[in-house]
């Protein structure tokens, strides 16, 4: 499955409700798992960037879709990542 990681920024809506913000990770990650998607972890991070997801979708287009279905609800601003492991990467150079 393709992996991703995910870097998410709070909204002003998501900062007025901060203190939602590990039930609504848990709802998100309900969901998505539901999906068919794997949450490999979620983390709240100081920096730039206010959470990080690590998330196996089953395929490019559902993951499209559970970004739309998280930014909907206003909450986060995100970018996403594509990420390979050793093996799709030296798959993809033996391809170059």
């Amino acid at each position: 499955m393709p992996r991703y990681v995910v870097l998410y920024r709070f909204t002003d809506q998501g900062l007025k409700n901060i203190k939602d913000t590990v039930k609504r990770a848990q709802e998100v990650r309900k969901a998505n798992e539901s999906r068919g998607f794997k949450v490999i972890g979620t983390y709240w991070t100081q920096g730039q960037y206010d959470l990080v997801s690590i998330v196996e979708a089953p395929d490019e287009e559902s993951m499209a879709a559970g970004l739309f279905n998280i930014a909907e609800t206003g909450n986060v601003h995100s970018e996403t990542l594509r990420a390979w492991d050793e093996s799709e990467m030296s798959r993809a150079l033996a391809k170059a």
